[in-house]
């Protein structure tokens, strides 16, 4: 073969693999004839004329994400930046509307956003922004999809993913909640103070009043036994004021007698001569003596006035 024969060769090898070309899956080529627009190629092995077609450019069809933060002011003179994130596609039936009329799709949706932010915002105030992020993620999708469709790109979704206040607002915003929290806590506070108190009142109240339900049994059963004690010693002739003496008399050696069982006790009974029990029963009889005297001179005194 002659020498000459081999750029041939070489050149017309080249030619032949132009001929081919690959296009990704989820990949829409474009593909021009001497500049004009040829057609559209999608994913797989493809062909084209060598020297009179060429790929303009290839577009994903895949959905992809912009994020776009917008600095704006609300009702209540609060600047504000919104990150909103706006998902899109190209769509398959119209990669030409999307490859030929529009050259920088991003910056398009870009403008879009803060178009539809700064007219949706400043209608509201901060709080609002917060509880209303999806009314305005609405509000930027529906206001994109009429705008991109034309352009051959539809808007999956959009998301406000971020709202950041100036920094001296979010400052007050937090001193305003932590003073709210440290309110309600001390509002819990003192509402579980009044409960342990009423709670402790009832207690007290509930105490005393078994306290003296007690005493007042224990009483009524101490009448019983010497009402009891009395009848007993009348039966065997004691009168019942001897027997009543007999029984202070016996219940004051009692009380001797348990006090000298508590070997740890510092209580002092006085006086404590021998004497004192009969003392006591002495001066319990005669007690009792003028009193029957006074109560018969009483009743002698109201008879004779009766009779005259």
């Amino acid at each position: 073969m002659p020498i000459y024969m081999y750029p041939v060769i070489v050149i017309g090898f080249f030619v032949f693999l132009s001929i081919f070309f690959i296009v990704k899956q989820q990949t829409a080529a474009v593909i021009e004839r001497f500049g004009r627009y040829q057609s559209i190629r999608h994913s797989g092995l493809q062909l084209k004329i060598p020297l009179m077609d060429r790929i303009a450019g290839k577009l994903s069809l895949k959905i992809q994400q912009l994020d776009v933060i917008v600095e704006t002011k609300t009702l209540d003179d609060v600047f504000v930046k919104l990150k909103v994130s706006v998902q899109y596609k190209v769509i398959k039936d119209k990669v030409y509307d999307a490859f030929y009329k529009l050259d920088y799709p991003h910056d398009q949706i870009t403008s879009y956003v803060f178009d539809v932010v700064r007219a949706e915002v400043p209608k509201m105030r901060l709080d609002d922004v917060f509880v209303k992020k999806d009314d305005i993620a609405i509000a930027v999708k529906t206001e994109l999809n009429d705008a991109m469709m034309d352009y051959g790109y539809d808007i999956i979704k959009t998301l406000v993913t971020d709202i950041d206040p100036d920094a001296q607002v979010k400052a007050a915003m937090n001193r305003i909640n932590a003073a709210d929290r440290e309110k309600t806590a001390a509002q819990y506070e003192g509402d579980a103070q009044r409960i342990l108190i009423v709670e402790k009142a009832k207690a007290e109240a509930e105490s005393k009043r078994l306290q003296g339900q007690g005493i007042a049994d224990q009483r009524r059963e101490i009448a019983r036994g010497l009402e009891e004690s009395v009848e007993v010693l009348n039966r065997v002739g004691i009168n019942s004021q001897e027997a009543s003496a007999l029984i202070v008399v016996t219940q004051h050696y009692d009380t001797l007698q348990s006090l000298g069982e508590e070997t740890n006790s510092n209580l002092i009974l006085l006086p404590n001569s021998p004497q004192v029990g009969s003392n006591m029963l002495n001066d319990m009889v005669a007690s009792f003596t003028a009193s029957n005297q006074i109560g018969e001179a009483m009743k002698k005194a109201q008879k004779d006035k009766d009779n005259e």
